[in-house]
């Protein structure tokens, strides 16, 4: 597949995690799983976000690729445990399960990406800086923060508004 390509799919990623957060706005993430399952959203984010800001740096090599496929787990482990925190408190519809699963198999596609691009002589164990070109950086980073990281934030800050208003509700009452 040539750069174009995976471009496409880069977008198409970004583009479900975006979905994703206008699917828990609209099932109320605030008011059900609340700041415990968005901080799982923020902790996730994190995680590509490194794997990411890695990828960008450094040549594509076995090292590079072991480091990536550790970090591609922890991003799933945290998704697992951000299911076991939302599912009883918030429906996840349908819809919302379909882009879960492309937010799933998306990872591990990157990094099948970077396999790709080992060169075949490259057998070492050594992580080479060679930082990608600079047009690479921003049509990674800046989709990336216009598709995910904003709306993160914004649902984090809507979630801390929420439960700073229950508390409030709940002395007021008490």
């Amino acid at each position: 597949m040539d750069m174009t390509g995976w471009h496409v799919l880069y977008l198409l990623w970004l583009t479900a995690g975006a979905m994703d957060f206008l699917l828990h706005r609209a099932s109320s993430i605030e008011s059900t799983s609340g700041l415990r399952e968005n901080t799982l959203h923020l902790v996730q984010l994190a995680i590509l976000g490194f794997a990411t800001v890695l990828w960008l740096c450094f040549r594509a090599s076995p090292s590079l690729l072991a480091i990536l496929l550790v970090l591609v787990c922890l991003h799933a482990v945290t998704g697992y445990w951000d299911t076991r925190v939302a599912y009883p408190k918030r429906a996840i519809r349908p819809l919302e399960q379909h882009v879960h699963s492309i937010l799933d198999i998306a990872p591990w596609i990157a990094a099948g990406a970077v396999y790709w691009y080992i060169p075949k002589e490259r057998t070492g164990a050594e992580l080479t800086f060679e930082p990608a070109p600079s047009g690479l950086w921003l049509f990674t980073i800046v989709p990336a923060l216009l598709l995910t990281v904003i709306p993160a934030a914004l649902e984090f800050r809507r979630c801390l508004a929420y439960r700073a208003l229950s508390r409030r509700q709940a002395d007021v009452a008490g």
